[in-house]
């Protein structure tokens, strides 16, 4: 997976907390077999999918009010 900047993955959901939730809650329905959003090898770690899903602004936090 190539580098990406913790405070640019930050600017995307705006916390820590925020983050780890989203990258597991999508690495969750890759797991059940939802489909990738973006290309990535086989081989790579969903978790890492997820995470290049945000950054490519493919997965976006749902806002309740």
């Amino acid at each position: 997976m190539e580098e990406i900047a913790l405070e640019e993955l930050l600017m995307k959901t705006g916390s820590i907390f925020k983050l780890s939730n989203m990258a597991a809650m999508r690495a969750m329905e890759l797991n059940e077999g939802m489909k990738k959003l973006v290309d990535a090898d086989p081989k790579e770690k969903l978790t890492s999918v997820a995470i290049k899903e945000i950054i490519n602004d493919k997965v976006k936090l749902k806002q309740e009010k």
